[in-house]
């Protein structure tokens, strides 16, 4: 379902639309989508339900409002630094996959794409614009990060496709690991040991070695 009108964010300023989007990232997380309440939203929000309504005609566009206002500017601020980063790609990519865990793994955000994977098919229009504009944005960072490196030399070819949804995979088991809790779960002290080692496999495994 989408709004036949788009949230109007400046009509009531006093209504603080992003204490909504951080309630119902909250709930999100710890219900799932399907358990969640907009009545719930607005309480935990200390709103009435219908404040709620005046920036969010459903469920469906308040979850999409979370995503676009958490991880989404995060992934423009990451194309962004690929573009303008002068450095090798080696540090490029350390850089890039730190700032992303502690801006959006280290965070609540981290617990969506747990929610995703256990109520796509639920709710598959909402698992269609997850991906667009979540995992394909975040893939194709991950490609042109190795596209870069090949043209610089500085890493062996690769198939962009495949390596870069490879590389992204860990990224998303240490979130999933992370709201897992009782099955594969660790603990988090160890995520950021976790990520140091995946940053340093990953570019053992795709750097080319300086010739003897």
């Amino acid at each position: 379902m989408s709004c036949p009108f788009k949230p109007r964010w400046e009509r009531r300023k006093d209504a603080r639309p992003q204490e909504l989007l951080a309630a119902a990232l909250d709930l999100f997380v710890e219900r799932g989508f399907a358990a969640t309440r907009l009545d719930d939203v607005a309480r935990a929000a200390g709103v009435s339900k219908g404040t709620l309504y005046l920036y969010f005609c459903s469920k469906e566009e308040l979850f999409k409002a979370v995503v676009r206002e958490g991880i989404v500017p995060m992934i423009g601020e990451a194309e962004a630094l690929i573009e303008q980063f002068a450095g090798t790609t080696e540090e490029l990519f350390g850089l890039v996959m730190t700032t992303w865990w502690r801006s959006v793994a280290d965070t609540k955000l981290s617990g969506l794409p747990k929610l995703m994977i256990a109520e796509a098919g639920n709710f598959p229009e909402l698992a269609r614009f997850y991906q667009e504009e979540v995992i394909t944005r975040g893939e194709k960072m991950v490609a042109t990060m190795l596209k870069r490196g090949m043209e610089r030399g500085e890493i062996r070819p690769v198939d962009l496709e495949v390596d870069s949804r490879i590389l992204v995979a860990p990224m998303i088991m240490m979130m999933l690991w992370k709201h897992s809790h009782g099955v594969c779960q660790i603990e988090p002290e160890k995520l950021g040991t976790y990520l140091e080692h995946y940053i340093e496999l990953t570019l053992h495994s795709l750097l080319l070695k300086p010739a003897i």
